[in-house]
């Protein structure tokens, strides 16, 4: 399957805000999961937003973390998030993550997590 291109971080300070996007066509053309995980050096992967996407392409926000709102640009083709009021604990490798479903498939973080193609990541970095 066709890695997403993820893209949009960098370096603010505390308070600010940051959009990142994901160029992932070939799964808002269809019926799939997606998603964006943060990694930091000795913690977790944690999962950040999850959305269910159907053909239009529709999207319905299972979840997104607090600070942050899930939007779609270019026609359908870019899912975005919009973070805001960062803090330094949010400093991490962000990574869009898709997935075509099936018909029996349902969209978690689980899912995603052990099924999804992953874009290259890109870095948030909050300072004080």
């Amino acid at each position: 399957q066709v890695q997403p291109r993820d893209s949009g971080g960098g370096s603010v300070k505390a308070g600010g805000s940051l959009k990142l996007s994901c160029l992932a066509s070939e799964y808002t053309n269809g019926n799939s999961c997606m998603g964006w995980f943060r990694q930091s050096p000795g913690k977790q992967r944690e999962g950040v937003a999850r959305v269910t996407i159907s053909p239009g392409p529709t999207v319905h926000a299972d979840f997104v973390k607090d600070r942050g709102v899930i939007t779609l640009s270019n026609g359908g083709s870019t899912l975005n998030l919009q973070m805001f009021r960062l803090k330094p604990e949010d400093t991490a490798m962000y990574y869009c993550v898709a997935v075509t479903r099936g018909p029996g498939d349902v969209c978690t973080f689980s899912f995603l997590q052990e099924r999804g193609n992953w874009g290259q990541g890109t870095q948030v970095t909050v300072s004080e």
